[in-house]
Order: C-alpha cells, then structure tokens, then sequence
C-alpha cells in the first residue's frame, strides 16, 4: 500500500511539473537580441507579435527559434531604433518579404476576395443543399403517386411474355 501511494505521488508530482511546463510560453527572444530601453522593447514585442515566422508558418517571429524568425526580430528592432512607427516597420516587412508576413492580413486590395471566398461559398453550398433537398422531395412525392392506368397496362403486357 505503501508503495502505491509512493508511486501514486510520484507520478502526481511529475505529471504536475510538466503540466506547469508546458503551459507556460516559450519566448525565443534572446538577451543579446533585446533592446536597453524598455519602452523600444515594448514597442518591437508588440510589432512582433503580429509578424509570421516564414519558417514555422502559424507562429509568431517572437515564439520560433528559426534562423530567419532572429534575423526578422533583429531587423524589426533595427527599424524602431532608426525611429520608424509600428506600421513603417511593418509596411518595410511588407515591402521586403510580401503581405504573408503578417499573421493578420489586411482586409484591402485583392485580399477581399480571400476573405470573401469563405462566407460565398457557404452560400453556395447551402443554396446547392437547398435545390438537392427540394428536388429529393418531389421525387419522392412522384415515385409514392404510383403507375397510371397506361403505365399498368404496359407492365402487364410485359410481364406476359
């Protein structure tokens, strides 16, 4: 019994420790990658956290450790020293490596067909299920009505052969 409770214990513990590891986030920023005034360092953790890692896709340039993720933070922290806005550095991002750069893209130009394309096609889909159902149901009502008498003589004089 002892033992089970020991064992039981353990694992509670372990099983806790990674939990607590794991819900935290990883930051792959870097000490040497960090900018000495804190308010420049707000400002480049808040432009990156909109910017796509081109490596890891759906992550942020701040939570990979990609090779290019480092080099498009250090670019990013560059861009606020030099004295760009938020938006300067992230039209610079856009300029050089396209809009897909961006977790978030913007809802302008030829984009509006990406984000129109979901909501049209659910009403196409829906307005297709509609006509099926609706052509289903007349069928149905059509096979129930039963033969009329010229079908009925037909059959018959079918069958007799």
């Amino acid at each position: 019994m002892k033992r089970l409770l020991a064992t039981l214990t353990l694992c509670l513990s372990l099983g806790l420790s990674v939990g607590l590891s794991l819900a935290t986030p990883a930051r792959a920023v870097q000490p040497d990658e960090m900018l000495s005034d804190p308010a420049q360092e707000a400002r480049a953790r808040e432009v990156s956290k909109d910017l796509r890692c081109l490596v890891c896709r759906n992550e942020n340039i701040d939570d990979s450790n990609a090779d290019l993720a480092r080099d498009l933070r250090l670019l990013v922290r560059e861009r606020i020293v030099a004295g760009d806005s938020n938006e300067e550095v992230k039209d610079f991002l856009v300029a050089r490596y396209g809009e897909y750069v961006l977790l978030n893209p913007r809802t302008g130009g030829a984009n509006w067909l990406l984000w129109g394309a979901g909501p049209l096609m659910l009403i196409a889909g829906l307005g297709i299920a509609g006509v099926f159902l609706r052509r289903r149901s007349t069928a149905a009502a059509t096979a129930e009505a039963g033969l009329s008498a010229e079908e009925e003589a037909r059959l018959k004089e079918l069958l007799k052969d």
